[in-house]
């Protein structure tokens, strides 16, 4: 009964983008944090940054988001048995910043201009520091911190790097977040395909679905290499353990099945580790293949590992 209820209980706006509502940083309490975290290591020679911009619960039943196209009995099997409630879930906001040791380099800008200033410093830059934003789509929780509600840019000294493909789609579009944010910069815009270049050993990959344009980028410093995965999957568990799962924000969701598939399989063949845009802080791990339940992946939340030297 309580999954019938779930089921039949949405409403049109029970299940809006999870970027529709400013998220807040909130304590297990529920009380407002202290201010953005930050979670800092090294990728060979990078200096590499996740900044929790903001964290939200959502109760309006996560199944209107994830395992649209499963049945309720399984996805609370699924849900019980990987320890979290059916009922409710937590979204993670989480940008990250490289530096390369010759450029700052930001990845998408969460959903205000304060929110991402205050995350950026709190990394030890400043807004006028980054040299790159690089917006992996242009879902309003990856965009809004690019200006400020005036139209004034975040970023004042910044090139900005962006899909062509998801360019020229949201540019066909009345959509108001791209009109504000992304179409006034649009002169200071670079636009890159599959394998182009943002900087040296920066390099974006087609993950399209999610967005018609959505890329992912390649880290590669010294050996060592690491996927910025954006919303390719954004559940540990709904999205990234069950790719095939419909996830209402997909676009086009056979593609994005399709991709997460093919990106999931590259890191777990590869073991090259990932971060997350919508995972837990702090938004990295890796994938392993199979699970419980018939998954098809499971995900490693990184521990120590960046810690070390080997």
């Amino acid at each position: 009964m309580t999954s019938i209820t779930r089921r039949t209980a949405m409403t049109a706006g029970a299940a809006l983008p999870f970027a529709a509502a400013a998220p807040r940083l909130a304590s297990a309490g529920g009380h407002a944090a202290a201010g953005p975290k930050t979670n800092t290591f090294s990728l060979g020679g990078f200096t590499v940054s996740t900044l929790l911009a903001g964290t939200r619960t959502v109760t309006d039943d996560p199944q209107g988001i994830f395992g649209m196209n499963v049945s309720e009995e399984e996805f609370d099997t699924v849900s019980r048995n990987n320890f979290i409630s059916a009922e409710a879930a937590q979204f993670f906001f989480t940008p990250t910043i490289v530096n390369t040791g010759n450029e700052t380099v930001l990845f998408d800008t969460g959903l205000n201009a304060g929110g991402i200033a205050a995350a950026v410093e709190a990394a030890g830059s400043s807004a006028e520091d980054v040299d790159v934003v690089v917006i992996t789509h242009m879902h309003g929780d990856h965009i809004g911190g690019l200006a400020g509600d005036d139209g004034t840019p975040t970023f004042p000294n910044a090139r900005y790097v962006t899909g062509q493909a998801e360019f020229d789609h949201w540019s066909g579009t009345d959509n108001e977040n791209f009109a504000n944010k992304v179409a006034p910069l649009a002169e200071k815009m670079e636009f890159i395909g599959d394998g182009g270049s943002v900087a040296s050993g920066i390099t974006g990959m087609a993950a399209f679905g999610h967005t018609p344009g959505h890329m992912v980028y390649m880290l590669e410093s010294d050996g060592e290499q690491m996927v910025i995965m954006a919303d390719s999957t954004n559940h540990y568990v709904w999205s990234l353990a069950y790719p095939d799962w419909e996830v209402r924000f997909d676009m086009d969701k056979e593609a994005a099945a399709a991709t997460r598939r093919r990106l999931l399989g590259m890191l777990a063949a590869d073991r090259i580790p990932m971060i997350g845009y919508h995972m837990p802080f702090p938004a990295m791990g890796y994938v392993a293949e199979g699970g419980p339940d018939g998954a098809a992946f499971h995900y490693v939340p990184a521990t120590y590992q960046f810690m070390m030297d080997t």
